[in-house]
């Protein structure tokens, strides 16, 4: 913003616009006081003119410009919104999520938080399937805690081998856990860069997989960045046999949050958010 004063020479007249000197002053946020300073030795009427101008085009600009999003908000999408059995999610078994969960099993939100099932032994999946996305969500898991992500699994078999799993496990559960086995790898499959799983409190995942790729970040550090079409060994399932590398897995399907613990305590989900990118 620019504005145009005058400056009357010794014995001219009062009369605007009569042998004066124009000079520009540029104002800038933070120079008010300076300019007001300097204006005081120009004629009133002049200032009051030039100070009307600026709060008129400051109010015009104010009112011109447009809304701005929140960073990182827009398109996403959250999950778990409403109290009870989640909507749009299914419960199944945690080694065939085809089949059904133990008896009485229930996955439950309360309070906008999500309670793995009692008993133990479920994945909760969801009805809808996803291509490329990101996901991002907190977690807390007890001293004996186990649960994983499925991502972009079939609604059939063991997400961990025929889709994929991104653990969430503490140590305790099991002592002799492989790194992949532990939180922060794809199971059996792919061991995380680090490991900066905190026991027992709020941890916060951002997954974002686009084609091939995929990358995880878990308290704001980067733990997995990976080309999933370089990696073509096979991966054992339980039983010993070979499960598909993770190059031939599915680049489309559901997700899903696995409930193992032992203990008594039960994998907490909150701040689900989701965002599409295909």
């Amino acid at each position: 913003m620019a504005l145009i004063v005058y400056r009357r020479h010794p014995g001219e007249s009062n009369t605007a616009g009569k042998g004066l000197t124009q000079s520009l002053v540029r104002l800038t946020n933070g120079a008010a006081k300076g300019i007001m300073n300097y204006l005081s030795v120009f004629h009133p009427a002049i200032l009051a003119v030039g100070l009307s101008s600026m709060l008129l085009a400051g109010t015009a600009h104010a009112q011109a410009a447009p809304a701005v999003a929140r960073p990182g908000t827009a398109d996403f999408v959250r999950l778990f919104t409403e109290d009870g059995a989640p909507k749009g999610w299914r419960v199944g078994a945690w080694d065939d999520v085809s089949k059904p969960g133990p008896e009485g099993a229930a996955w439950l939100v309360k309070d906008g938080v999500l309670h793995g099932s009692e008993p133990r032994g479920t994945w909760l999946m969801s009805e809808k399937e996803y291509g490329d996305f990101i996901l991002e969500y907190e977690f807390k898991l007890g001293e004996r805690g186990n649960s994983g992500l499925a991502l972009r699994a079939p609604m059939k078999g063991d997400p961990a081998f025929d889709g994929l799993e991104l653990q969430m496990a503490d140590v305790r559960y099991n002592p002799e856990a492989k790194d992949s086995e532990l939180t922060g790898g794809l199971y059996r499959a792919l061991a995380p860069s680090k490991q900066v799983y905190k026991p027992t409190e709020w941890n916060r995942y951002e997954v974002e997989l686009r084609g091939s790729r995929i990358k995880v970040m878990l308290n704001g550090e980067k733990i997995q960045d990976a080309d999933l079409s370089a990696y073509s060994e096979p991966v054992k399932r339980h039983n010993g046999s070979d499960a598909p590398p993770l190059k031939e897995r599915p680049r489309k399907g559901h997700i899903g949050f696995q409930e193992l613990s032992r203990g008594g305590d039960h994998v907490l989900i909150r701040n689900a958010r989701i965002k599409t990118l295909d």
